[in-house]
């Protein structure tokens, strides 16, 4: 079959397409912008990208068109297929029912923590042996792609992301993949351009359990109160509860030690230099899915003591006159407050924090949890924050005043090149800058480093 892909280019549309064409099918794929390093990946692949949406692709005649969610109505591509009638789906729908419906699901949903917590279960299954198909938002060090398929292996690690599905659907992606292990690492509200409140994500999260079979597992923490009224509308499946001790729970023990029990038996000791206590989380949460598929306690500790993070999780990107610069991907209120409160249990009481923001998610940009932006940046001695006065990325509400609280703590700028010049300025050595943004943002983190260069006549390391 030869599939055509609109969209193509997105993290989930990418894998999509190399799961599509390691399942046996022809597939092609086009986006506006055709960009690395996901066209880098399908190209290295043998797929076809075309630039734009024009209405000459029609002449490719693909037996069946994907639909990425970035596509809407007015889309002169979308507009013929629907004009003629041919043939198209949505790209949770294709997964679902082609490829998701052989295998033994794992999925992991939630807010927060989603990419590290499938990256984590995914490292687990493959350090032993079990070499799962995945399909993830980022990528690990240790996975090398961000998805994967073998139509011979039985097991799928899929991020379930409750974001909906494509114009034509609003439904969450996640109901369509019938997992039979989920992992509800948390639930808040987010996505404020899709859900109107936390009520309307809940009904959400209720119709992924109503999919999830009786000898399935469900994994949940133990303080939830989302979690709580939505498994109360209807549970059909086991549960797991974390951070109980009468169930799941774990302990920093030392430096770079967490401690795993389970009904308050030790059961392994994970040594890693991951940060924060969100971590030790995602790890538990990781331990007990891949338990329900066979792998015990302490052959997951062993897995995670070798994992080595995910991209654009507080990613080193570089070192200059011992100021380190990291990248991450913290874009709301609860995690970029973990983001920074990880950082601070690991730094020495002479080193700063220097948080520089981009409120660039759609619910940041509608202002949705920009009131509790002044205390999840508590912790960081300084923040920068970017405050783009036009363009698609423009915030609707103003970000000094919001930022006033932390009084002369917190810079505004609207100018990326002035504020890249000011961080250069204003940081120190054994400072530790933590860039959060859920995109590019400007490529601000290599302008960073080469003015600390400049600075300091010393080379990043």
């Amino acid at each position: 079959m030869h599939i055509h892909i609109l969209g193509i280019c997105g993290t989930f549309m990418g894998g999509l397409a190399l799961i599509a064409r390691a399942a046996g099918h022809t597939v092609t794929g086009c986006d506006a912008g055709v960009y690395p390093p996901m066209s880098t990946q399908l190209e290295e692949q043998g797929i076809e990208l075309i630039e734009g949406y024009g209405t000459e692709q029609l002449q490719l005649k693909p037996d069946l068109f994907i639909i990425g969610n970035v596509v809407s109505r007015g889309n002169p591509l979308m507009e013929a297929i629907l004009d003629q009638g041919l043939p198209y789906t949505s790209g949770p729908q294709w997964l679902g029912e082609n490829v998701l419906r052989s295998q033994h699901v794992l999925a992991v949903a939630g807010t927060h923590g989603k990419t590290s917590t499938s990256s984590m279960l995914a490292w687990i299954l493959e350090y032993n042996g079990l070499t799962p198909n995945f399909l993830i938002g980022g990528v690990a060090p240790d996975l090398g792609v961000s998805a994967r398929f073998d139509p011979a292996q039985s097991l799928f690690v899929i991020e379930a992301d409750e974001y909906d599905t494509a114009f034509f659907d609003k439904r969450s992606k996640f109901v369509h993949y019938r997992p039979r292990t989920a992992i509800l690492n948390n639930l808040e509200f987010d996505h404020a351009d899709i859900f109107v409140d936390l009520a309307a994500i809940e009904t959400q999260f209720h119709h992924l359990v109503r999919t999830i079979p009786a000898s399935g597992l469900i994994i949940r923490p133990a303080d939830a109160p989302a979690l709580d009224r939505t498994l109360a509308r209807g549970c059909w499946s086991p549960v797991q509860t974390l951070e109980d001790p009468a169930s799941w729970y774990s302990q920093p023990t030392a430096a770079n030690q967490v401690a795993i029990y389970y009904q308050n038996e030790h059961m392994g000791t994970i040594h890693w230099d991951l940060q924060g206590e969100h971590n030790r989380y995602n790890a538990l949460a990781a331990i007990a899915a891949a338990q329900h598929v066979g792998v015990s306690p302490a052959q997951s500790c062993a897995a995670l003591s070798q994992f080595q993070g995910i991209k654009r999780r507080m990613e080193l990107r570089g070192t200059v006159a011992s100021i380190r610069v990291y990248d991450d991907f913290a874009h709301h209120p609860t995690a970029i407050a973990l983001t920074l409160a990880g950082l601070a249990q690991q730094i020495g009481p002479d080193e700063r924090i220097i948080a520089i923001l981009e409120p660039r998610s759609n619910t940041m940009k509608l202002g949705a949890m920009a009131a509790r932006l002044p205390e999840a940046l508590d912790q960081a001695h300084h923040t920068f924050c970017y405050s783009e006065n036009s363009g698609k990325h423009a915030l609707s509400w103003d970000a000094a005043n919001t930022l006033s609280p932390l009084g002369q703590k917190a810079t505004v700028h609207s100018d990326l090149h002035q504020l890249s010049l000011d961080i250069v300025q204003f940081a120190l050595p054994n400072d530790h800058l933590v860039i959060m943004s859920n995109g590019s943002f400007g490529g601000i983190h290599q302008h960073i480093l080469d003015g600390l260069a400049q600075r300091f006549a010393q080379e990043p390391a």
